[in-house]
């Protein structure tokens, strides 16, 4: 019987003998490996908490005390130590365990995350709470060095040095995000890794200290020697400077000494950092030469490393990625930045060949943005490539900074729309609703590759911000042929018709030349429209439809609050186009603001936005 067999519920694991612990660990591992080789997921982060993960369970009570993991890409342990272990046969599939924490999942699981450098904010409301309440628990937060370089992070230690409440910080110190961290922060982190000398002596006199009754008398009498000591070993101090005890680095895979230490800080009523260095893909080799690769992985073959279904067809991201360095190769002007996502979107084919030009500001997208407007501000043309659910993070710099002066920047919006299994925290489904209302954005879907292209060279042209929104995967090769000459707020007419007209917002062109075609098979004649510029209305265009055609419908993949439906539909109205109410308009968008983890396929069809759903909804209505 395996070790893993006897953990059914949270606390199982104190059952455990301790002389047991590697091999139960050496099970985890093998276990994640296994399960995440079928369904994908996130390996490498996972596998490097492994120890980690084990330590804070011999410590903590669940679901009494509160862990909280930032983003949570390292969470699949804590899953299976509090009694999820047969769910992860559904990982990330529809209806299935979730990737990341969830509540509705487990009691266990203390706060929703998905976002990076919200834990420390979060598990100090808890501690703070935990005190106005009179309660009893602890409360710890595990956050990575790539989450330690977003300003949240910053804002909360700045914060819970002033209120100093009982709360311990595990600083997982793997070097790495998704990308290779970069940075200041990350140099400074070097340096106290590299400082064994001081935190040798650091750390035995720490532990040491936290372990007796005069510790405290003896640690007033020894500050003023430690203060000095470490100027020679270590250069700044900053958690120390600032009022939040500093112990580390520890060995994030020696379980009995982390167990040691994380029982020690819990018992003082004071934040603690605990700098823990782990290896991230620890156990398996392929994650341990490439942990980046297998950051989040599709399904693979565990004994080879490799796609089980290998990508043939470029993505958006490939065509966004060769484009950017042709518009780099043709002016000098032409900047590109990235938070902490060089390889995620493409960036890092134009840092390669023009480094000096290209800038990864870390887990920033605040920054980023205002960065990029103070470019554009001094006449270069910054491209800033981030994810559709990060960006999200910028608001009031995309608004304030860059739309109201109407600076020319341009965003290039990855992941824009459905992207599956990661589910709900990293569905692209609102960037319509959010950047259309900014006063001077122009904002824009390619409904091809081709376009992608096309609509690249027009923002670099045009005199103002710019949002170009693309999704995850597969870029759609169709409709080649059509490329009418891109003009501000004008749509394209691919097939015109009457009675039945079709807008499609961009990667929905796919989907609507499905339904197109359904409709034609069937008899009818529609009208197939690529709307192009996603926060205008052509109004040229429309009022040639509502004479000849009396059934609308609009297909995208946002919600419908503050979408392209919901746009149109206030033209019909405010226009006077539907006076007569003679015209139908067929909504096809997303309904429900929260989207769970799925396939794309499923996840459109229970949304009702694939063809075939539209299809029957144009059947019920005629």
């Amino acid at each position: 019987m395996k070790l893993l067999d006897s953990i059914n519920n949270s606390n199982d694991i104190k059952n455990i003998n301790k002389e047991d612990y590697a091999e139960l660990a050496e099970e985890i591992r093998a276990f994640l490996i296994d399960k995440v080789s079928v369904n994908g997921g996130h390996l490498a982060s996972n596998l490097g908490a492994v120890e980690l993960t084990m330590a804070l369970h011999l410590c903590m009570d669940f679901p009494t005390d509160k862990l909280i993991f930032d983003v949570g890409h390292q969470a699949y342990t804590h899953k299976l130590l509090t009694g999820r272990k047969d769910e992860f046969e559904h990982l990330r599939e529809y209806g299935g365990l979730s990737g990341f924490p969830k509540s509705c999942e487990s009691d266990a699981d203390a706060f929703n995350t998905g976002h990076s450098s919200t834990s420390i904010s979060a598990a100090m409301g808890y501690a703070v709470a935990r005190d106005l309440n009179k309660e009893n628990y602890k409360v710890a937060a595990v956050i990575g060095d790539g989450s330690m370089t977003g300003g949240m992070a910053f804002e909360a230690l700045n914060s819970l040095s002033q209120i100093k409440t009982g709360c311990v910080i595990i600083l997982n110190d793997n070097e790495m995000s998704i990308d290779k961290n970069v940075g200041g922060v990350s140099r400074y982190l070097n340096s106290i890794r590299l400082g064994d000398a001081y935190n040798g002596f650091k750390t035995g006199v720490e532990q040491s200290l936290l372990a007796t009754k005069t510790g405290t008398k003896v640690a007033r009498i020894l500050k003023r020697s430690k203060d000095n000591i470490k100027q020679f070993f270590v250069p700044g101090s900053f958690f120390d400077e600032i009022g939040i005890t500093y112990v580390g680095p520890v060995d994030g895979h020696d379980i009995d000494n982390m167990v040691s230490v994380f029982k020690q800080a819990f018992k003082l009523n004071k934040p603690i950092i605990i700098h823990v260095k782990t290896k991230k893909g620890k156990g398996y080799r392929f994650a341990e030469r490439h942990p980046d690769y297998f950051h989040g992985i599709a399904s693979f073959d565990k004994e080879t490393g490799h796609l089980i279904e290998k990508k043939t067809n470029k993505t958006y991201t490939d065509i966004f990625k060769h484009k950017l360095v042709e518009l780099g190769d043709k002016h000098e002007d032409v900047v590109a930045i990235t938070a902490a996502m060089s390889i995620g979107t493409g960036v890092f084919k134009f840092a390669e060949k023009y480094p000096k030009r290209c800038f990864d500001v870390g887990i920033a997208e605040q920054h980023a943005v205002t960065f990029a407007a103070g470019m554009a501000k001094a006449g270069l043309v910054p491209f800033v490539a981030v994810y559709s659910s990060f960006l999200q993070r910028a608001y009031d710099q995309i608004l304030h900074d860059v739309c109201m002066q109407k600076l020319h920047v341009i965003f290039a919006v990855d992941r824009s729309g459905l992207v599956g299994q990661d589910g709900e925290t990293h569905q692209g489904i609102y960037d319509i609703s959010y950047l259309s209302h900014m006063p001077n954005m122009l904002l824009m879907a390619p409904k091809n590759r081709y376009e992608l292209q096309s609509m690249m060279d027009f923002a670099y042209d045009y005199d103002g911000p710019v949002a170009i929104k693309y999704a995850r995967g597969t870029a759609f090769k169709g409709l080649e042929e059509c490329n009418a000459p891109i003009e501000v707020g004008k749509s394209e007419v691919i097939y015109e018709g009457r009675e039945i007209a079709i807008f499609a917002c961009g990667n929905m062109m796919e989907e609507a030349l499905k339904l197109y075609n359904k409709l034609k098979d069937s008899g009818k004649n529609p009208t197939l429209i690529n709307v192009r510029f996603v926060s205008m209305i052509d109004y040229a265009l429309l009022d040639g439809i509502c004479s000849n055609h009396n059934v609308i419908v609009t297909m995208e993949e946002n919600i419908s609050k503050g979408g392209y439906g919901e746009l149109l539909a206030s033209a019909l109205l405010d226009k006077g186009y539907d006076k007569d109410g003679k015209i139908i308009h067929i909504d096809a968008s997303i309904k429900q603001d929260i989207v769970s983890h799925g396939k794309i396929s499923e996840l459109r069809d229970m949304l009702g936005i694939s063809a075939d759903k539209i299809y029957e909804a144009i059947n019920e209505y005629i």
